[in-house]
């Protein structure tokens, strides 16, 4: 016999199947007879539904039929002008925002670049060129 692993319940015993697949009780103590047979419980009856009372509901009121509306062309076009010129403004913001950025990255790329320049060519026009070591021998012939 082989054990398949299944939710404990604490008021049955757990149960063992067989290769064929038949169900037995196995019981916690050494068994001093064969297993009996495991047979799942019957489903309980359900009791007899009573029927619900009856309910009245008032009669629907008589419908009375409706004019068809007039389109409103004014409404339409006020509402799509909102619309159109709300994506505008969203799309000025974009594009200032965008316009913001690059100049603030210019800038700070501008700045970059004289650092760089000053530190390369040390304030100078000589480009790159450090201190210059003179030596200067004097002597007089004259004498």
């Amino acid at each position: 016999m082989h054990h398949t692993p299944h939710a404990p319940q604490p008021f049955a015993a757990p149960v063992l199947y067989t290769q064929d697949g038949t169900p037995y009780y196995a019981h916690p103590t050494p068994l001093t007879a064969p297993p009996a047979l495991y047979h799942p419980a019957a489903a309980l009856p359900v009791p007899a539904q009573h029927a619900a009372p009856a309910l009245h509901y008032p009669a629907p009121l008589p419908q009375v039929p409706t004019m068809p509306a007039r389109d409103p062309w004014p409404a339409r076009l006020v509402a799509g002008g909102v619309g159109i010129g709300g994506a505008g403004i969203g799309i000025g913001f974009l594009a200032q925002a965008l316009a913001a950025a690059t100049t603030a990255l210019g800038f700070v790329t501008a700045g970059l670049a004289v650092i760089w320049l000053l530190k390369t060519t040390n304030g100078g026009g000589r480009g790159g060129q450090g201190a210059v070591n003179v030596s200067v021998n004097v002597t007089n012939r004259n004498r």
